[in-house]
């Protein structure tokens, strides 16, 4: 038999879990491969890139969308437990499979879908796939695969400790060209004690302007009486440009604030935090790399 999709194992993957105890995905990936009676060979199988097996690929994906949609939870790195919501899936007489549009009858997992990333929605590859070229499935791949770990790099960055979160904001800063070395930066920068940090960093490597910076691990949305407070303080830190960073998001009045005052303030919330990470490599690591080609017509005409 091929090997199933990444929607055949969803269901198999949560009766793995229906006991309530925790289970890890080593457990799952012998688990999935024995009830599919999965060969040697089918095991074995890798993806083009090489770098992982077709299977538990699958099954890492399977894994993804049943947190989405809240049928399993995370305890910690790679191991899960069944949720309530999930529970109740497993013990439907109704339900002997599952499916991406199965998951869409719950909001989080709709919104895990429907979610915009820089004013655009991300399509699932395949309600696309017939109307693209093999280059749009695969740039539409990326961002959708881009979306998935921005939102466990969200995940992460809140749950970690203030220390780390410091450590984070700062090599993130340096990684895009401020603070000049993670040295400067790290003293130029410390915690605040409300779950923020602030400082003064270098906008080059010189110092010839300075920045304030202002970060804080907030769940409540920011709202302009903050951000009027950080343009306060800009004053004492003699700076004229601010970036101030949560981990939540702005109001619409903070936003329309920045926008009518003298002095440059920039507003990073938790979106474009993660994605500034995944961009710069600031708590990611690469799996696959592919580089596009095309024909030389100059160098056949020569």
């Amino acid at each position: 038999m091929a090997i199933p999709d990444y929607q055949d194992f969803m269901y198999p993957f949560l009766k793995l879990l229906e006991d309530g105890k925790e289970h890890t995905l080593q457990e799952a990936y012998i688990f999935l491969a024995e009830y599919y009676n999965l060969t040697n060979e089918e095991k074995e199988e890798m993806l083009p890139s090489g770098k992982q097996l077709v299977y538990q690929n699958r099954i890492g994906w399977a894994r993804t969308y049943l947190k989405k949609a809240m049928l399993l939870n995370t305890v910690r790195r790679a191991t899960f437990t069944i949720t309530d919501r999930g529970r109740s899936v497993i013990q439907d007489p109704e339900v002997s499979n599952l499916t991406k549009d199965y998951l869409m009858k719950y909001k989080e997992f709709q919104e895990f879908q429907d979610k915009k990333n820089s004013n655009e929605t991300l399509l699932p590859v395949d309600s696309v796939e017939e109307k693209l070229t093999p280059q749009e499935k695969l740039d539409h791949s990326y961002k959708f695969i881009q979306q998935q770990v921005s939102d466990e790099i969200l995940e992460k960055v809140k749950s970690c400790t203030p220390e780390f979160f410091e450590r984070l904001v700062v090599e993130l800063l340096v990684s895009m060209g401020y603070g000049g070395s993670i040295q400067d930066a790290g003293k130029a920068i410390g915690r605040s004690g409300d779950e923020g940090i602030d400082g003064v960093i270098k906008e080059d490597v010189l110092g010839l302007d300075m920045i304030y910076v202002q970060a804080k691990r907030w769940e409540g949305v920011v709202g302009r009486p903050e951000i009027q407070k950080f343009a306060g303080s800009l004053e004492g830190q003699r700076a004229r440009k601010g970036v101030f960073i949560t981990t939540s998001d702005f109001t619409e009045g903070a936003k329309d604030y920045v926008n009518r005052i003298e002095k440059k303030i920039i507003l990073i919330n938790g979106l474009k935090l993660a994605n500034y990470m995944f961009k710069y490599d600031i708590g990611v690591s690469k799996v696959s790399e592919y580089t596009l080609k095309k024909v030389d017509l100059d160098y056949f005409e020569g």
